[in-house]
């Protein structure tokens, strides 16, 4: 879900406070400098508007450790952008606590711009297992995951049930099912997020790992994607351009218009976030009661997503350190948690809440997701990541496009992000 995708120059910044939440075993430090007081938390911008509500109610319960929200644009590149600008300020930096892309965790802890956390602080064993690596750089703690993702296929539950056939589990059933049912209703076969922005970096390696292949190993030290499952990833969704099963007009395609284009019942299938399950069954959508959800396939059965979603930081040079280790406590507690699902749509970090059976009433996509989420990968580690991942869009929209094929552009893609490694 765009949530873990927010970027801009405008500075978001969130301040909220946790009392009450004197996370296990801390010692909260004595008001001043260095202690309690406001705080600014950036993040992505808030589409569904769930967070404002979570921090006013914070608020006012909290009036000296006051959270100041800033929203930044929802594009993932910007935010990246505009954080990482000002970062760069040092301790002229505007901001406390940072709502941060899970894959730039390493790439801010590298810096020296985010602050390694105590793990006693933080009830990381309640968590779905996967996600606390997302926080972690070079064995340490340097932030604690809030929501988390994983890729989902949508499909046309009427359709499939129509023809009399089953969601697909592996690409052949997809590719046959993309070839020769949709053009039956008029609808295009498959899209993801195929434009080059951090979108195709994510299809892109879901692609390369459910081949089983990888892309960088050892933290960004070693390039893995020289192999035979990286070519067959990568062919797998440039065969699909080239046969039109994945249309033209996907190469097009971000979270949002692919979303729109399975909600206005112009596709029978869509690899997206599970917002776009919300979305879709959402009343007043062409597809209400029309969508079902399972794993992204893969070669021989269930693929592999990568795994999404976002984590909160602190700042370095954080005014009030420790109310901002009290304000991640709150936002991550289950009460909040439930309410980041229920409000806002967006996968929660707590294992538990994936087995609610009233809120799998209301999201039957969530233990799918949470199989998804078990199953996932993270993006390539990289304290470059961002030119891992610029490196990456560039060569696979090429292969997408037919100027590259599939086997080139893994050999380009081997040298390229070598020479990144070595910097």
């Amino acid at each position: 879900m765009r949530w873990i995708h927010a970027a801009g120059r405008g500075l978001l910044v969130l301040a909220v406070v946790m009392t009450g939440y004197v996370a296990s075993g801390a010692h909260a430090d004595k008001g001043g400098e260095g202690g309690r007081g406001p705080l600014t938390l950036a993040t992505a911008g808030d589409l569904t508007g769930y967070l404002a509500p979570l921090l006013d109610g914070w608020n006012r319960s909290h009036p000296a450790e006051r959270v100041t929200l800033v929203e930044l644009p929802d594009s993932a590149d910007e935010t990246h952008a505009q954080m990482t600008t000002d970062l760069r300020g040092g301790d002229r930096s505007r901001f406390d606590v940072l709502n941060i892309d899970v894959n730039w965790t390493t790439e801010f802890a590298a810096a020296g711009w985010i602050r390694p956390l105590p793990r006693d602080r933080f009830p990381l064993k309640t968590f779905l297992k996967p996600v606390v690596d997302t926080a972690t750089y070079d064995g340490q703690l340097y932030a604690v995951p809030y929501v988390t993702n994983a890729g989902l296929l949508l499909y046309r539950k009427d359709i499939l049930a129509k023809e009399g056939v089953p969601p697909p589990r592996t690409w052949a059933e997809l590719e046959r099912d993309a070839k020769t049912i949709a053009p039956k209703y008029g609808l295009d076969g498959y899209a993801g997020q195929f434009l080059p922005y951090e979108g195709l970096t994510v299809n892109a390696a879901e692609a390369v790992y459910s081949a089983g292949g990888s892309i960088l190993g050892d933290e960004g030290t070693r390039v893995t994607v020289n192999s035979d499952a990286a070519r067959e990833g990568i062919d797998f969704l440039a065969r699909g351009v080239r046969e039109g099963w994945i249309p033209q007009r996907a190469l097009t395609y971000k979270e949002e218009e692919s979303k729109q284009a399975f909600q206005d019942g112009r596709l029978l299938f869509l690899r997206n976030w599970p917002y776009a399950y919300v979305a879709a069954s959402a009343k007043g959508s062409k597809v209400a009661g029309k969508v079902g959800a399972v794993p992204l396939p893969g070669p021989d059965g269930p693929g592999k997503s990568v795994l999404g979603g976002s984590d909160l930081a602190v700042n370095t040079h954080a005014r009030h350190p420790d109310s901002a280790a009290r304000l991640i406590a709150y936002l991550t507690s289950e009460r909040v948690q439930r309410q980041v699902l229920t409000r806002g749509a967006l996968p929660p970090v707590r294992a538990s809440l994936y087995h609610d059976p009233a809120l799998i009433r209301r999201f039957p996509y969530l233990p799918t997701l949470r199989t998804a989420v078990v199953n996932a990968s993270p993006r390539p580690k990289s304290p470059h990541y961002d030119q891992v991942s610029l490196v990456v869009q560039a060569v696979v929209q090429d292969a997408l496009a037919g100027r590259e094929t599939p086997e080139s552009a893994v050999r380009r893609l081997a040298r390229e992000l070598a020479a990144i490694s070595q910097r």
